[in-house]
């Protein structure tokens, strides 16, 4: 039996990933759904947002629906997130940003960079290492090579070489990678690139670049399909797959039904993707656009329609398809 992990985590998560579980009980009724809880909320209530027993119960699932969860400024606070990409080794986070007019996917590290949670704080100094090793380096072009492959696209490697290190390390190594595997490719600063990508966003296929880089890239690459609330993403390693909104949990709007679900929704059509299921990928894509050409959207695509109300509509549209 497929299992299916539900973590609904802080703020809005509450509201979109019951909307995004609801679609996808009613395609397949037949797996079975646990819930994990995790998150600030947990930490409030409990002085541990994650244990040890929660990454475990995750790694029994074949994927994981997850919402978003709030990490407070705190020096001793443990970002949950980062926690269960280290565990699960969900090396590439992959991003993809698409309308009628282009598609293209950034390939974003994962595991390491700035994110690598190596850090110390005196009262005149905080350092924070950037990672980059040749295994996280080699592994994730490769998976961005794997994909530009498929789609039969170009690949763009974004670096700041010119003044990191690290960076020449990082752009080297994904182009001699690239190179072996005869894709095209070619490489960009990553300031220049995120100017030409809003500019020109039918020139991109399949975009690779570190940690810090894709996580900032691919919120402001949301900007082109409408924001944050539309675009979905994937956690993958080479055993355990989460699927999640880019969005974060958005406190200020928690509770008041105006959150927007589409990108929880398509979270969970890269998830069936994932899983084999590309009829079913496909039939909740296609209820989303159905939906939207009735009107219905919330605030932030300038409708007024709820989060619920939307989930209610989407359920609609894939119970009696076009």
């Amino acid at each position: 039996m497929t299992r299916i992990a539900i973590v609904e985590g802080d703020g809005i998560g509450h509201e979109v990933i019951p909307v995004a579980r609801r679609v996808l009980e009613l395609l397949h009724p037949e797996f079975e759904y646990f819930d994990v809880d995790v998150g600030y909320g947990r930490w409030e209530r409990t002085g541990c947002p994650c244990t040890d027993p929660d990454i475990a119960e995750l790694k029994t699932a074949d994927a994981i629906l997850f919402g978003a969860v709030t990490t407070p400024p705190m020096k001793d606070y443990q970002s949950v997130v980062l926690r269960i990409r280290k565990a699960l080794d969900l090396y590439a986070n992959l991003r993809p940003v698409k309308n009628d007019r282009f598609d293209f996917m950034i390939v974003r590290e994962n595991t390491e960079g700035l994110y690598s949670g190596i850090e110390e704080a005196t009262p005149d100094r905080a350092t924070t290492l950037r990672v980059v090793s040749r295994k996280g380096t080699e592994r994730i072009v490769r998976k961005a090579i794997d994909l530009a492959r498929q789609r039969n696209g170009l690949l763009t490697i974004g670096h700041k070489a010119n003044v990191i290190k690290s960076d020449v390390f990082f752009r080297d190594i994904c182009l001699a990678e690239a190179h072996m595997a005869g894709v095209p490719c070619n490489d960009k600063f990553i300031d220049a690139l995120s100017l030409d990508l809003l500019q020109h966003p039918e020139k991109y296929s399949v975009v690779v670049t570190t940690n810090m880089f894709g996580d900032i890239l691919s919120d402001v690459a949301a900007y082109l399909v409408g924001g944050l609330g539309l675009v979905p993403s994937a956690n993958i390693g080479d055993r355990y797959a989460l699927f999640e909104p880019v969005h974060g949990s958005a406190p200020d709007i928690a509770g008041k039904n105006i959150a927007n679900p589409i990108a929880a929704v398509r979270s969970v059509s890269m998830l069936l993707d994932h899983l084999g299921d590309s009829a079913g990928a496909a039939s909740v894509e296609a209820s989303v656009r159905h939906v939207l050409r009735q009107g219905k959207c919330t605030r932030d695509m300038g409708g007024s329609t709820g989060t619920r109300e939307f989930g209610e509509a989407l359920v609609q549209a894939l119970r009696q398809p076009e």
